[in-house]
């Protein structure tokens, strides 16, 4: 079973993150899935910035979205308020599915959904005045009068803090946290009830920040509001969230309660996003979780979990549990350089090159194993294998060397069969990963290591051990 089936599966026969039968839930996302098509005639290879994602929002409540740059946040946040178009999956909106609407009725919904983003500075028209600029939404959908108009942005800015004198002013007149109020203003004045923050204070200093996130809790109490909110700094998160979801490469890895998360997280992405938070005592000690490698291409991720290539918890095979963890990391870049060899082009220099016999631009095999192997001190039985390997890389090309190493040491985090070292015997899919329960409060993780059937040891053992 494909890794977005199984999402649909769970979807089906039992309660998302933080939702019962008596919840009022405002928002539900199901197998979302935002693709962006390649470049050329036929398209391509999509890059699957949003692949498979399922969670629910309950109304009044802030739901927090982190994760490293580029692992597809703005793009879920932009794509719930369908700024975006969804290549696959559900938005309901109070049972309405927002992805099939089009024309009035997409602009009517629009009233509800809001987005406030993420610079001030870009997101304002300097040649419009503020009064224009927090206007044009009610002029957009022919709000009331015009007089009404100007009463209602006049007080929109006193609101947020500003003044209303400040309704003939231009954007450039004002601090970046002004600014921001004014953004903020602006995606007020149709009374929405849910509001995307992308990231709303990461340009502004920290004595503005914190007065921006004082506005932004006052704003909720006071309308009722509904919050997803993006952000890199996890202190931020921390104070202002009711629920975190944490994101990697498209997937949503861990979700659950912000305190609970924070004090005792499941997910091995999640333990090493949080080791990275600076402690405010120097002399107080803290284990850091260094990964290795960078995050895999959204074009190209891997199959199984997504965080397989660089999980210091992922799960050997029973027979190299106790190889040198730098020879295990070694052996990954192997695989990671055959596979990125494989999926460069070369050009017509490289093969020039290799009919005359000289080496090309990627260099040979022989080079990449010095200088991943050299050092270390290579067991037989590992050596046997990587000569192998190479002799396949120099025969048949990658694809043959990758397959050979992914028989030996595969796991079933990147989609292999525990028992029989390939891929699923029933599908042509590989072995994906479920969310798995881990706490009495419905806390979930994206995880091989929390699945009940299974005799693995708990990922933070794990990562205390190898990081």
């Amino acid at each position: 079973m494909s890794q977005n089936a199984m999402e649909a599966n769970a979807t089906e026969t039992e309660p998302q993150v933080g939702s019962s039968q008596d919840d009022d839930v405002m928002v539900e996302v199901r197998d979302l899935r935002t693709y962006y098509e390649g470049e050329g005639l036929f398209g391509g290879t999509p890059v699957k910035a949003v692949d498979g994602v399922s969670f629910d929002i309950k109304r009044g409540e802030t739901l927090g979205l982190v994760g490293e740059s580029g692992c597809g946040k703005s793009t879920l946040g932009r794509t719930l308020i369908q700024l975006e178009s969804a290549t696959g999956g559900e938005i309901r909106f109070d049972g309405t599915d927002i992805t099939t609407l089009s024309g009035a009725d997409l602009k009517k919904w629009r009233r509800n959904a809001q987005m406030v983003f993420q610079d001030p500075d870009s997101s304002l028209n300097d040649r419009m005045t503020i009064g224009e600029i927090v206007r044009e939404p009610l002029d957009v959908h022919d709000w009331k009068t015009p007089r009404e108009r100007r009463q209602h942005v006049k007080e929109l800015l006193d609101t947020v803090g500003l003044q209303r004198e400040h309704y003939y002013r231009y954007p450039h007149q004002f601090s970046g946290g002004q600014r921001q109020r004014i953004g903020i203003a602006r995606t007020l004045t149709l009374e929405p009830e849910f509001i995307v923050l992308d990231e709303p204070v990461s340009a502004l200093d920290v004595s503005v920040q914190a007065e921006v996130i004082n506005l932004l809790e006052d704003l909720q109490e006071e309308f009722g509001l509904t919050y997803l909110f993006i952000a890199h700094d996890l202190s931020v998160v921390r104070h202002i969230c009711d629920r975190v979801a944490v994101m990697y490469l498209g997937n949503i890895m861990e979700i659950g309660p912000t305190e609970e998360l924070f004090a005792n997280p499941a997910n091995p992405y999640t333990h090493s996003l949080l080791s990275a938070i600076p402690e405010p005592d120097p002399s107080a000690h803290k284990d850091r979780i260094t990964l290795h490698g960078t995050p895999p291409s959204p074009r190209f991720p891997p199959d199984g979990c997504p965080f397989s290539t660089r999980c210091p918890a992922r799960i050997r095979p029973p027979e190299y549990e106790n190889l040198d963890n730098d020879l295990w990391v070694q052996l990954d870049t192997l695989r990671e350089v055959l596979r990125e060899r494989d999926r460069a082009e070369k050009s017509v220099t490289d093969r020039i090159r290799e009919l005359l016999g000289k080496e090309p631009r990627f260099g040979t095999i022989e080079e990449i194993y010095g200088e991943l192997f050299d050092e270390h001190d290579v067991p037989a039985d590992v050596q046997e294998i990587l000569d192998e390997t190479a002799d396949l890389a120099r025969d048949e090309g990658e694809i043959a060397a990758l397959d050979r190493l992914g028989e030996e040491f595969g796991s079933v985090c990147e989609g292999y069969d525990p028992d029989t070292g390939g891929e699923n015997e029933d599908t042509d899919d590989p072995v994906a990963p479920e969310y798995y329960t881990v706490s009495p409060t419905g806390r979930r993780s994206f995880c091989h290591r929390h699945d009940p059937s299974a005799e693995y040891a708990e990922p933070d053992q794990v990562l205390d051990e190898r990081h």
